[in-house]
């Protein structure tokens, strides 16, 4: 379900299937894991991700403000249309960035430091 992979210090989350209360469990042991270790920068792939249930959200939303404290984030890349509208439905772009692809969510931390080195 869940293949890690580094671009330099980001920490990129390739999910697969679904992410319901079956699942959930396994992802937020990995968060606690990763930042435990220091990582703070995170992109979380959805792209092979059909299914999020509301406790699979909870994860998103009960890390965020620890990594954001620590300097970090979490980014969501390549939602699927079901995925995207409970994400916009649940008004979570408030709180998590929504990107196209990964590529793009990686892209994104390199301009934020770039931005606070400028």
């Amino acid at each position: 379900m869940i293949e890690e992979d580094r671009v330099e210090d980001i920490v990129v989350l390739k999910l697969r299937g679904l992410v319901d209360s079956g699942t959930a469990q396994f992802l937020e042991e990995k968060f606690k894991q990763l930042i435990a270790s220091n990582s703070v920068r995170f992109v979380v792939d959805l792209n092979d991700v059909h299914y999020i249930s509301s406790a699979g959200w909870g994860i998103f939303v009960g890390e965020i403000k620890g990594v954001r404290g620590r300097n970090g984030d979490i980014k969501l890349a390549g939602m699927h249309p079901d995925v995207r509208e409970v994400f916009d439905l649940l008004e979570f772009n408030a709180l998590l960035t929504p990107y196209s692809s990964k590529e793009e969510a990686i892209s994104a931390f390199t301009k934020q430091e770039n931005t606070k080195l400028g």
